[in-house]
């Protein structure tokens, strides 16, 4: 079979991608994902909280429900559904922290959980993390002048 066969097996087998259906389903759960984040900042100011550290809470809170739907299986019905659109949010990178410890939970606390827990987002953080320590060194030399 030559490769221009195969490529032609492969479309005449495939499912057609249906990207409207998906661009829409990605948008109405991103959109809900941020509805909730925004009652959840109204909800916090509510209680007295500034905005910066309503911000900070409903943040918080979030991740932290990303990481329990996770652990519950929820989220990835939920993604099956919505795609990037649980991807974009902060819900998403919650959910690339907190998947892969659930994956490698049974290879253990240290071995499994806790050395896999970092495998997609690690990159991430490590990024961010020097990235902030370069920007506040040139911030630091800066200032000094």
């Amino acid at each position: 079979m030559t490769e221009k066969e195969y490529d032609q097996l492969v479309k005449k087998l495939s499912p057609p991608s249906p990207i409207g259906k998906d661009c829409l389903n990605a948008f109405w759960i991103g959109g809900l994902i941020c509805v909730l984040g925004q009652l959840l900042i109204n909800g916090y100011s509510a209680l007295g909280l500034e905005k910066t550290d309503a911000s900070t809470a409903a943040s918080m809170s979030l991740v932290a429900l990303s990481a329990l739907l996770t652990g519950l299986s929820v989220y990835d019905d939920i993604a099956k559904i919505a795609g990037a659109g649980t991807l974009v949010p902060i819900t998403g990178f919650a959910n690339a922290v907190a998947a892969p410890a659930v994956e490698f939970k049974t290879e253990g606390m240290i071995l499994g959980t806790a050395a896999k827990m970092f495998t997609i987002a690690g990159p991430v953080i490590v990024y961010g993390v020097s990235a902030g320590v370069v920007y506040g060194i040139i911030y630091w030399i800066t200032t000094l002048f």
